[in-house]
Formats: C-alpha cells, sequence, structure tokens
C-alpha cells in the first residue's frame, strides 16, 4: 500500500506526503516499508488492501486505486513474491495514524525527502506510484480528494502544485477548473477572513469511473 496525503510545515507549506513503517522482524529488519501483508484464501484483491490499510494503520482511504503488479524474482530474499500494489489518498484531517501489525513505527516522509534506502523493492513501487499520481493528476479529479468537502479556489490550485511540483498561474487555473464543471460554489465564502473573504466550492457530485467510494 502506498499511501499519500499533504502535510503541513509552518516555513514551507503544504507536501505531498507517503507513510511508511519500520520493520521489525527479517528480512529488513529496522528498515523502512510500505505497510502491506497477505491476500486471505476468497478474498479480492481490493477488500484485501481495505484490510490491510485499516488494520495496520487505522486509516481511510477517500481514493484507493490498484497500481502494479511487481514480480521481479529477486524482490524478496526468501522466495519468489509476486505483490499487488494499491496506493490510497488520505484526506487533510483524516491522517491520525493508529499503527497496527508487527511495525515498529510508523511516519509521514515527504516524497522529496524519502529514505535513501528501503526494504524489498519498495522505493520502486513508491516511485511508481509517484509517478502515476503526477501523470493522473492532470485529467481527473485526483486533487480533490485530497481536500476536504468545501474548498477555496487557492487551496485545490496548492493541492495541484504540491502534487506536480510546479508554480501555476492563478487566473489560468480559475478559468481551466470552471470550464471543466467539475466544482460549484457552495455559497459560503471562508469565516474570520478579513477584505473580501474567498469562495468555497465543493465537488460536482456525479458518475465518475476513476473515482471510487470508501465503500468501494
Amino acid at each position: 500500500m502506498v499511501i499519500f496525503s499533504l502535510r503541513g510545515r509552518p516555513e514551507s507549506g503544504q507536501e505531498l506526503a507517503a507513510l511508511l513503517i519500520r520493520r521489525a522482524a527479517e528480512p529488513f529488519a529496522g528498515l523502512w516499508a510500505l505497510p502491506g501483508g497477505w491476500v486471505r484464501t476468497g478474498e479480492g484483491l481490493e477488500a484485501a488492501a481495505r484490510r490491510q490499510l485499516a488494520t495496520r494503520t487505522g486509516l481511510r482511504p477517500a481514493y484507493l486505486e490498484q497500481l502494479y503488479t511487481f514480480g521481479r524474482p529477486d524482490r524478496d530474499p526468501r522466495e519468489h513474491r509476486i505483490a499487488v500494489a494499491y496506493y490510497a489518498l488520505i484526506r487533510v484531517g483524516d491522517e491520525d495514524l493508529r499503527p497496527g501489525g508487527e511495525a515498529l513505527e510508523a511516519r509521514w516522509f515527504a516524497a522529496q525527502d524519502l529514505p535513501v534506502t528501503l526494504a524489498f523493492d519498495h522505493r520502486e513501487i513508491l516511485d511508481y506510484a509517484l509517478w502515476r499520481l503526477r501523470n493522473k493528476v492532470s485529467y481527473a479529479r485526483v486533487a480533490y480528494q485530497l481536500l476536504p468537502p468545501e474548498f477555496t479556489m487557492a487551496q485545490l490550485r496548492a493541492v495541484y502544485e504540491v502534487i506536480t511540483g510546479e508554480a501555476i498561474d492563478p487566473a489560468n487555473f480559475r478559468r481551466r477548473v470552471e470550464a471543466s464543471g467539475d466544482l460549484e460554489p457552495t455559497g459560503k465564502r471562508v469565516e474570520g477572513e478579513a477584505h473580501r473573504p474567498p469562495r468555497l466550492y465543493r465537488l460536482v457530485k456525479g458518475p465518475d469511473e476513476w473515482m471510487r467510494s470508501p465503500e468501494g
């Protein structure tokens, strides 16, 4: 499971972060790794991914998608094991960890400041997930899944900038988003702001093949 969320730093604003656990057992005891586990007999892959996410982190995803199957013969020193990877997005405010399982600890790491060495082939998996997320944000509603239900245009643009790593012109961004029909004004503004408080928006509900609810 590759788990992404937004984390804030007072000196640098928000950043894209990934959740890692530190392994307690061999192989790779003491190294950081992605959370995961076995699929039970008779259990679907997505059901297994949701169960592992809940039991090992206590987190509930706003979005979950199968990423890729990794099967390099030497990826696990014990035997040839195939891993089906998923990636999940956790909304801001829902990042309260309740680690479980055999992990020594769990920690959020900035996507630009990951440990040099990860267990197994987990760095390859994480890099692939980052590539997928950064590509998908350009044509799907991924960015909305990292925000609270109501948000400002500036908050939405900031998510795009954090994911892509590029500055975006505010005026062009507003025109593009408003033309997409993806969001609608709530009729409310941010409270406590002086001089023209910014408007609050929400995602327009409707059928969307790529977006999944927490219930699947």
